[in-house]
């Protein structure tokens, strides 16, 4: 890690930390202490173990595309490293820019070739945004109404949030599926931007554009032919979606509080929706908000309010970040295949 991931290290650590100090202004002390020895103990240790079993899923889409015959093998904790240090680097970076490179170094540290690395880590983008975007759609259609008739003001963010994510999706999809007119349709976009703004710097964008839609559609191509990996990559994509959305539910049984299971994780599906247009670290500030402001729903005690959100802070961003920095200070013995 460089200087600048250690300041966005502290930049989530500042802000998150005074949200939560706003919030524990008002709230006395040892009541937030007898809140805390009231959790249930069994719950809150099944948090970080469902934390845990996600990226234990994540390490097992990579090691299934990694996997080929008469290959030397490499070892379980090589694999889950990986998705620790995209934790550590997407809680550090805006808009989790760093998580991609940061698991592309981890891999070639463990010995697999740059070039069939990124292959690997590109087929795991398409079957995860494939997945994601079942989740947003069904979750749009189906729980966005609790936050129109509650949250109104919060409605839009989440509507940009879910406009981004599924415009970005439905390019890729694109691409596997339309490879021609995809191409074709770029390329009317880059001869219209050409009339307004320099023909270099568009002619510069068509390349680096052309070069990654011929790049998605290799990978398309390659993954439709692995039908048993697909198979078993999406079935570990689920799992690892379903153990991070569930989180906050499990959180909710950890204060002692009964809830639906489906409502909470629909909620929660927004709320990562939201954090996505935000552009600090680790969505610092507009994560605790929108937990805040979403999970009063379910939480009527202004104390457990606060206390969840730290839990859930803690759980979904801190323990990552922890378990990361121990993933990128122990690297594993290099095999190359």
């Amino acid at each position: 890690m460089n200087k600048k991931h250690l300041i966005g290290m502290l930049v989530v650590l500042a802000i998150s930390g005074f949200v939560i100090f706003q919030e524990l202004r008002t709230t006395p002390l040892h009541q937030l202490m007898q809140a805390a020895s009231n959790l249930n103990v069994f719950f809150l240790i099944l948090v970080l173990l469902v934390m845990v079993l996600s990226y234990v899923f994540e390490a097992s889409i990579i090691a299934v595309l990694e996997h080929q015959k008469n290959e030397p093998k490499r070892s379980a904790w090589s694999f889950f490293r990986i998705p620790l240090i995209q934790a550590l680097f997407n809680a550090i970076t805006p808009m989790s820019t760093g998580g991609q490179p940061s698991q592309l170094v981890a891999m070639i540290q463990m010995g697999i070739e740059g070039g069939r690395a990124t292959s690997i880590l590109l087929m795991k983008f398409i079957i995860y945004q494939i997945c994601v975007l079942f989740a947003y759609v069904t979750t749009i259609c189906f729980g966005f109404h609790m936050v129109v008739t509650k949250f109104s003001g919060l409605a839009i963010f989440i509507i940009i949030g879910f406009a981004i994510h599924v415009s970005s999706i439905l390019f890729l999809l694109a691409i596997m599926f339309a490879y021609n007119w995809t191409k074709n349709a770029t390329n009317w976009l880059m001869n219209l931007l050409a009339k307004f703004m320099k023909k270099e710097r568009v002619e510069k964008w068509r390349k680096e554009t052309m070069e990654k839609i011929d790049t998605f559609y290799a990978e398309g191509q390659r993954l439709k032919r692995q039908k048993k990996k697909l198979i078993f990559a999406t079935i570990f994509t689920i799992g690892q979606l379903l153990c991070f959305y569930s989180i906050p539910y499990l959180i909710l049984l950890a204060l002692n509080i009964s809830a639906s299971w489906i409502s909470v994780t629909q909620m929660n599906i927004m709320i990562i929706m939201f954090m996505a247009i935000i552009p600090i670290p680790g969505a610092s500030g507009g994560a605790e908000f929108s937990f805040q402001t979403l999970f009063s729903t379910f939480i009527s005690s202004n104390l457990l309010l606060v206390l969840g959100m730290f839990l859930w802070r803690f759980t979904t961003y801190f323990f990552g970040m922890l378990l990361g920095i121990l993933g990128w200070l122990f690297k594993p013995k290099k095999i190359k295949g």
